[in-house]
């Protein structure tokens, strides 16, 4: 986990959809590694209901967990203070948006609000998380000197979206999507990754990073029990990769394993 070891020099990590999943997964794996950030920002939508986020907690005082509602803007903005008062003049230094919704809806049973839900879940609500915490972003990336202005890292100041490879319009006739129609979800993906390219360009002035990661096919409550991978195998390889990025990487669309996928 050479990359991993990075985290070890980042000061604060936020992780959205924290409660459960694979969200749970990276928290657990960065609290428990020998590379842990100073800060690791657990958020749920219920805390007080997310059992094996509060025994984390309890175990490693570094964990913080905060509300947040990823639909909810007023949510949103509060979870912004909270972590601004955490973090204060250090600023937020990745921030991982995880939190997402699956459906797996083809043309005889997609409707019209399930396309919104997801879309609103899987793309917009990054794109407004990121947006509302991006002074702390700048923040922390404008801790950096002058003279380091076009290095990027999660050791600065990072947007990493978790997306998935099903929202590739190239491989949507490969062999791993083209029985899996799920309109809600591929498209809500594929939006998600144009945010992110999108945010890229905006975000490289101030030298902070953006990339998206697909983590694979995952045995969790959204990946179901025929997944390909455990969540610890996915999270050891997503932290690996995410701790080796670097400004070479700005604007990426990544595996698990590293590998640069088509948009």
């Amino acid at each position: 986990m050479s990359g991993a070891v990075a985290f070890g020099g980042c000061g604060s990590v936020l992780v959205t959809g924290a409660s459960r999943g694979i969200g749970l997964q990276i928290v657990e794996s960065l609290a428990a590694g020998g590379f842990c950030p100073g800060k690791i920002i657990a958020t749920a939508r219920q805390p007080g209901s997310a059992q094996k986020l509060q025994e984390l907690a309890e175990k490693h005082p570094n964990i913080h967990i905060i509300t947040l509602d990823i639909l909810d803007q007023e949510s949103i903005e509060k979870c912004v203070e909270n972590v601004g008062r955490l973090v204060q003049n250090d600023g937020l230094n990745c921030l991982i948006n995880n939190a997402g919704l699956k459906a797996v809806d083809n043309l005889p049973t997609v409707t019209v609000d399930n396309m919104t839900q997801l879309f609103h879940t899987n793309a917009v609500a990054p794109l407004m998380i990121s947006k509302a915490f991006l002074p702390l972003l700048k923040r922390a990336a404008s801790r950096v000197g002058a003279g380091a202005a076009r290095d990027m890292s999660i050791q600065r100041a990072a947007v990493i979206n978790i997306s998935s490879l099903m929202g590739s319009l190239q491989l949507t006739w490969g062999e791993h999507c083209k029985d899996k129609i799920w309109y809600p979800y591929r498209t809500s993906k594929s939006a998600l990754n144009m945010v992110s390219r999108c945010m890229a360009l905006e975000l490289e002035p101030d030298g902070i990073l953006c990339v998206a990661i697909h983590p694979g096919w995952v045995r969790t409550d959204m990946g179901g029990p025929q997944g390909q991978l455990s969540p610890e195998e996915s999270i050891s390889s997503i932290l690996s990769v995410i701790g080796g990025l670097t400004e070479n990487n700005h604007g990426s669309f990544l595996s698990f394993t590293g590998e640069t996928l088509p948009w």
